[in-house]
C-alpha cells in the first residue's frame, strides 16, 4: 500500500507541473490570441487527463479479466497493442486475427467478435460484446466483465 501511495503523490505531482508549466507558458504570450492558446491548452490538458483515466482504467479491467479466465500474462493489459494479443488469447482466438485489427471497417467487427468470446469466457451472454459498438456504454462493459461475480 505504502509504494502504491507513493505512485499515486508523483501522478498528482506530474499533472500539477503540467497544469503550472501550462500556465506558465500561456502567461508569457501576448497579444490577440493569447487567451485562445491558454483555453486550447488546458483543453488539451483535460483531455489527456480523460484518455490516461480510461486507458488505466480498460487495462485494469483487462488485466482483471485476464486473471478470472487464468489467463497467462496478464500483464499484457498495461501495453499498447500488445493488449491485443491478450484479448486473443482470452477469446480463444488465433493470434493472426491481429491482422485483421489492423485493417479499417475489419477490425470494429473483429473486435466486436472478440470482446463477445471475452463475455463468453467470463459466463456471461455474448451480446455484451455487441454492446461494445454503442458510444458510452463501451465504457461500462469492461468493468462489468471484470468485476461483475
Amino acid at each position: 500500500m505504502k509504494l502504491q501511495g507513493r505512485v499515486w503523490s508523483k501522478l498528482v505531482l506530474l499533472v500539477g507541473a503540467l497544469l503550472v508549466s501550462g500556465g506558465v507558458l500561456c502567461a508569457q504570450e501576448e497579444g490577440p490570441g493569447a487567451g485562445t492558446v491558454a483555453a486550447f491548452g488546458v483543453v488539451m490538458v483535460v483531455f489527456l487527463l480523460i484518455g490516461a483515466a480510461f486507458y488505466i482504467y480498460l487495462s485494469l479491467a483487462l488485466q482483471t479479466i485476464a486473471k478470472k479466465t487464468n489467463t497467462p500474462n496478464g500483464w499484457m493489459a498495461w501495453i499498447p497493442i500488445v493488449n491485443i494479443f491478450l484479448m486473443l488469447n482470452i477469446a480463444k482466438k488465433p493470434l493472426w486475427w491481429f491482422i485483421l485489427c489492423l485493417i479499417p471497417l475489419v477490425n470494429i467487427i473483429i473486435l466486436i467478435i472478440v470482446w463477445m468470446a471475452i463475455a463468453e469466457a467470463r459466463q456471461k451472454p455474448n451480446w455484451w460484446g455487441i454492446l461494445m459498438i454503442v458510444p458510452l456504454v463501451n465504457l461500462i462493459v469492461p468493468g462489468y466483465l471484470a468485476w461483475a461475480d
